[in-house]
Formats: structure tokens, C-alpha cells, sequence
């Protein structure tokens, strides 16, 4: 049985929603594929339900915790786990795990998804809790308005093998928005991932404009030149970045090089 703290609040400037129902962990640990050598990332570990549960099936759980205020929520926590307090966004994460389980805050689930794909390189398995919107933006289908530049980047890192929709009651306080779960594995990364990831990125920066015009006003490459490249790969000059299959960023940007 995990104990369930009751005196940590929630902060809203932190995207908290503390995940307090214990029948979802089973879920996540059959999504998460969980293993005795794994070596799991947990970014937003609130009030450690399941940080306790992870550490109780996994060797080592980094946890990372940005609300100092749960220190003494967070103090008893099994000896395979690790604590520290900070953002998750603005220092280096830990080189060692394996797979990335976490009920991640809403305001940074996107930006460290994308940061995860390259700058994780041993992350071999993504079980994360999300926004509903968010879970269905990551592998949504080219022309559809949820396509966008992490769809393109989570999709060129990764396959999806897992979806859970998940009840707003699991969380305290609940959000009022619908959330899920879903998992993705690693596969292999395209050469020069960053460069794509900056052609991607700049491709989405407008979405009401022309790709090409996208990508010259990020300084990437000229319209005329940007034009050229997508007339090479079939695509006529309007072409906006949504019209394009995540393969075909590959492709643009070796044609760009």
C-alpha cells in the first residue's frame, strides 16, 4: 500500500495535478514495460505515489522535482531513489536511464518530450501521462489540425505501442482537461537530427504561411531556395509544413544542405 500525502498543495504555476489513484499504476507498469535492470527517469514525482511504486519494480529512479516545498513528502522514499530539486528544463538529465515514466507536469510534458529524443540517447521507452491533447498531438496524421512539430519529431525518434485514456479522478486536484497515457519506443534517429529538428521547428514557427516563407523568415535558407527544395520533392511552392509526412522533413532538409 503507497502512502498518500495530504498536506502538499498543488501549484498551478507548476502544471501540478498530483496523480493520487493507486489502480492506475498497474497500467502504467504494464505500458511502461517495467523491468528489474531498468533505470527510470521521473520528471514531476509530486507526492512520490508513483515514484514508490516505480522503485518497488525497477533498480534506480531519478526523480526530479521542481516544487521544494514536497522535500518533506519526498524524504522517505525508498533507497533506489534519487530526489533532486530543480527544472527539469535547464539542467542536464541524468545519461544513465532507460526509460522515462512520469505523470509529467502540463506545462513542460512538450518541450521535454522533444529534448528527451536526442539529448537521451539510452532512453529506450517513453510511458507518459499527458494532456489528451497532447498525447493525441504526438502522433497525429499529416493535414489534421493536431499535426505539428513535436508529431514530426516524436514520430521520427519513436513508434507508438501504447494509448490509455485516463479519468480526470485519478488526480488531485483534477484537472479540467482530459488526460492519457500513452508510450512510445525508440527507433533510430535520422542523420543530423538537430538540423532537422531546427527545419521542423522553423517550418511550424507560421502555420498560416507557406513553408518556404517559414523557413526564410527563421533565417534557415532564402524563399526562392526554399521553394526550389520542396519542387524537387514533388511539393508545389505553397506547400505549408502540415502538408508534409515527418520522412519528408529528412528529406527537405538534406535537399536544403
Amino acid at each position: 500500500m503507497f502512502r498518500v500525502a495530504v498536506s502538499a498543495r498543488a501549484k498551478k504555476e507548476y502544471g501540478q495535478h498530483f496523480l493520487v489513484d493507486q489502480n492506475i499504476l498497474g497500467v502504467i507498469g504494464r505500458l511502461a514495460e517495467l523491468e528489474p535492470q531498468d533505470v527510470v527517469l521521473e520528471v514531476g514525482p509530486g507526492q512520490g505515489v508513483l515514484t514508490r511504486y516505480l522503485a518497488e519494480h525497477v533498480r534506480h529512479v531519478h526523480a526530479i522535482e521542481i516544487d521544494r516545498t514536497l522535500a518533506a513528502v519526498l524524504n522517505d522514499l525508498p533507497a533506489n531513489v534519487d530526489v533532486v530539486f530543480g527544472d527539469a528544463l535547464r539542467f542536464e538529465l541524468p545519461q544513465d536511464a532507460t526509460k522515462l515514466v512520469a505523470n509529467l507536469p502540463y506545462n513542460v510534458a512538450t518541450p521535454l518530450i522533444v529534448e528527451s529524443l536526442d539529448a537521451l540517447p539510452n532512453i529506450g521507452l517513453w510511458c507518459v501521462m499527458v494532456q489528451r491533447e497532447v498525447a493525441d498531438r504526438l502522433f497525429a496524421r499529416p493535414g489534421t489540425k493536431e499535426y505539428g512539430a513535436v508529431s514530426v519529431l516524436v514520430q521520427l525518434a519513436a513508434e507508438r505501442v501504447g494509448f490509455h485514456a485516463v479519468s480526470r479522478t485519478v488526480f488531485r486536484p483534477p484537472p479540467n482537461v482530459d488526460s492519457a497515457l500513452v508510450a512510445f519506443r525508440r527507433g533510430e534517429l535520422p542523420a543530423d537530427f538537430a538540423r532537422v529538428k531546427q527545419v521542423v521547428t522553423a517550418a511550424f514557427a507560421h502555420r498560416r504561411k507557406t513553408l518556404p516563407n517559414s523557413l526564410a523568415l527563421a533565417g534557415l535558407t532564402s524563399r526562392e531556395a526554399g521553394i526550389d527544395a520542396l519542387v524537387s520533392l514533388g511539393h508545389p511552392a505553397g506547400t505549408r509544413a502540415e502538408a508534409l509526412a515527418p520522412q519528408k522533413f529528412v528529406e527537405l532538409t538534406e535537399v536544403l544542405r
